[in-house]
């Protein structure tokens, strides 16, 4: 099985929607690596996941007008983060959640401190990566430009990782980068999940992911990263959908649509 999928849109589309923490699968022998036993991982699964996010995604593709491509992620993000960065950058790797996590979201042992990453990284994050680059320079070189969306999702309080969690959660977060991030497109975003509730701007979560051949540096690659709250669309944690993720899906594919 591969990590991830690259899921084909229409030739003339730019969006790459892109889903990296829906999945909640863990390979037997990186599953080795994990201290927790198997309640307390699934547990943990239940916190960490954007569940039901590649559904989302699927349904909002299938409702947009033009088909976006989808890039999603097929391993929890507990085997690696493909959104951290992998070395001193990364201001996540403080509470021991960098690209190779090794404490849980309530700040508990989930790998020994002193775990080697780079077997984890050689295997699976570095291809990520660069099947990612390829995916958004195909569809620069397809359509002129790139627009990635980010979907992410976030628990209603937050939780013991999280860095700035004391500022607003509303219902969609819109996270941005000054750079990649168009106001035409932060204000087709609002309009489009406007029916959803209230719309924030970088808080719980801010930024966007961009493959770092792109980021900064090449201005037709829009991005943006939509963080929905749980309590919207499921029952936390880890609970089955509701009937909130069919309005979510159709202001996700009005959005596609605009960009």
């Amino acid at each position: 099985m591969s990590s991830f999928e690259l899921l084909a849109g229409a030739p003339d589309s730019p969006v790459l929607l892109h889903v990296p923490h829906s999945a909640r699968t863990i390979p037997e022998d990186v599953r080795r690596g994990i201290v927790l036993d198997d309640r307390a991982l699934g547990r943990e699964l239940d916190h960490i996941t954007d569940a039901h996010t590649a559904e989302l995604a699927e349904r909002a593709a299938g409702l947009a007008g033009v088909t976006p491509w989808r890039f999603v992620n097929r391993l929890s993000r507990l085997v690696v983060d493909p959104e951290r960065f992998p070395d001193e950058r990364e201001e996540m790797a403080a509470v021991g959640m960098g690209a190779v996590y090794t404490r849980t979201t309530h700040r508990a042992e989930l790998r020994p401190a002193d775990t080697d990453p780079e077997p984890l990284l050689a295997r699976y994050f570095r291809p990520y990566a660069r099947a990612m680059t390829e995916a958004v320079a195909d569809r620069l070189a397809a359509t002129g430009r790139a627009v990635v969306i980010d979907v992410h999702s976030y628990p209603t309080e937050p939780l013991p990782y999280e860095l700035h969690g004391t500022g607003p959660r509303p219902p969609v977060c819109l996270g941005t980068d000054p750079f990649h991030t168009p106001p035409k497109l932060l204000r087709a975003a609002r309009k489009a999940f406007a029916a959803c509730g209230e719309t924030g701007l970088d808080s719980p979560f801010a930024g966007t992911y961009v493959p770092l051949e792109f980021h900064g540096t090449q201005a037709r690659v829009s991005a943006l990263m939509v963080e929905i709250r749980r309590d919207t669309y499921m029952t936390e944690p880890g609970g089955p959908a509701g009937t909130g993720l069919d309005r979510l899906a159709n202001a996700l594919a009005e959005l596609m649509d605009a960009a």
